[in-house]
């Protein structure tokens, strides 16, 4: 899990081939802890727009990974875009015990 979580949290950019439309192949679950465990995604500019940076990615991230990673990952990314949107872009205990307890979902299928 300790790979896992900067992986996630951090995201990446490197996987937006193939969202012009059309049917997307997900990832294995294997194949998804791969791509997690490599993702370099860094979000720039301010609190907020690094929240809505953090939520778009991790909505392309669910489009692309195994559906038993992917809910996880897409109620992360509504938890950002609810960041995204408060005033200072800083998340809440709330918010952070979500984001945790999704992880902790990931990472019962990533290990």
């Amino acid at each position: 899990m300790k790979k896992l979580v900067p992986a996630v949290v951090l995201a990446a950019g490197m996987l937006l081939t193939g969202c012009a439309g059309g049917t997307t192949t997900r990832l294995s679950v294997e194949e998804s802890c791969t791509f997690l465990n490599g993702d370099t995604f860094v979000p720039t500019g301010s609190p907020q727009e690094q929240a809505g940076q953090i939520s778009q990615h991790y909505q392309e991230v669910a489009d692309k990974v195994a559906p038993e990673i992917s809910a996880p990952i897409g109620k992360m990314a509504d938890i950002m875009k609810q960041v995204a949107e408060s005033p200072t872009g800083a998340k809440t205990a709330d918010q952070t015990a979500g984001l945790t307890e999704q992880l902790n979902k990931i990472g019962e299928y990533c290990k």
